[in-house]
């Protein structure tokens, strides 16, 4: 099976965290056993330099070294492996030939640097990258750098020809329903992969089919941080709603799996502590050494510790 036929198959694909010292450089070992862990939990895929791995690591040169180790780890595992691409576009066509030439098969591009591009400009900038890889679209939120993309952007960005899939992140269920609607008026929805990135929803996501014009279209799988943790639960659930299990209960775990990902995300404090609560749970699980961060000032926020307490203690099920 082609990667492309395995995207459209339904993959669990964990949005990679960065193991780092106490002195806040690279932890080889425990970067590449956190890899080893996602494939052996049957994730068929891992994103690696997005957000959750954290975009500070091109300023501290190792957005090359993280990619390899994790590309040495998946070699001969038939993952998936997609690559952040990010910034202005020079430096988004150096990303995504790095990305090519590590192994590779997509760049999840981010369009946070050209946030006063206009519609356009950001066609262009998608357009050049895809000329040197596949491109995975990316609605990121605006609560942690994204912009708002109109109808109009996905309707036009459906048309890209080497376009793979789109990861549908807003946390916003009309602007969700923005990029749907555009992949199935595209008529290109076996050619594009939707990937949930909502992890707020993610099981209402994978549960509905969306119709528009008489075509239906659905989430294929996910594409997530909160799947940094918990990934075999993760795998179990994906393959219950892919099997038909009773909507009801899906959608009760659903629920359990919301008010997890509103701790660890730190929903209360605007998501400041989201990254820092996927270390923290990663910590716990005997995954990481600290929860350190490439920025000092990252961190659990007040009270984000003890509603981690409650959610592990509530839901223990989600977090195998």
């Amino acid at each position: 099976m082609s990667w492309r036929d395995s995207l459209h198959q339904g993959l669990v694909i964990p949005a990679h965290p960065l193991c780092l010292t106490a002195e806040r450089t690279l932890d080889e070992p425990r970067q590449r056993a956190l890899t080893r862990y996602y494939l052996d939990s049957g994730a068929g895929g891992v994103a690696v330099g997005v957000h959750t791995t954290q975009f500070e690591i091109r300023e501290h040169g190792l957005l090359r070294p993280v990619l390899e180790l994790a590309a040495l780890e998946a070699a001969g595992s038939g993952a998936v492996l997609i690559a952040g691409v990010c910034g202005p576009t020079a430096q988004a066509l150096r990303e995504a030939a790095l990305a090519r030439d590590t192994g590779y098969h997509a760049g999840l591009l981010s369009l946070a640097a050209l946030r006063d591009a206009t519609l356009e400009e950001l066609i262009q900038h998608v357009q050049a990258v895809s000329k040197i890889i596949p491109v995975f679209g990316f609605y990121l939120q605006p609560a942690v750098g994204g912009r708002i993309l109109p109808h109009e952007f996905w309707k036009r960005f459906c048309a890209i020809e080497n376009l793979c899939g789109i990861k549908v992140a807003p946390f916003h269920r009309y602007q969700t329903l923005d990029v749907v609607r555009a992949v199935a008026e595209s008529g290109r929805e076996n050619d594009i992969a939707l990937y949930t990135g909502n992890d707020d929803n993610i099981v209402a996501d994978l549960l509905t089919p969306f119709t528009f014009g008489g075509t239906t279209v659905r989430f294929a799988g996910g594409l997530l941080g909160q799947w940094a943790v918990g990934t075999r639960s993760a795998v179990q659930l994906l393959r219950r709603i892919h099997e038909g299990t009773n909507p009801s209960l899906l959608l009760a775990l659903g629920a359990q799996l919301t008010d997890l990902n509103a701790a660890l995300f730190d929903v209360a404090n605007g998501f400041r502590g989201c990254i820092a609560g996927i270390h923290e749970v990663l910590v716990r699980q005997g995954r990481m050494a600290g929860r350190w961060t490439l920025n000092p000032r990252e961190d659990l926020s007040p009270g984000q510790s003890q509603e981690i307490d409650r959610v592990l203690a509530a839901y223990p099920h989600l977090l195998e």
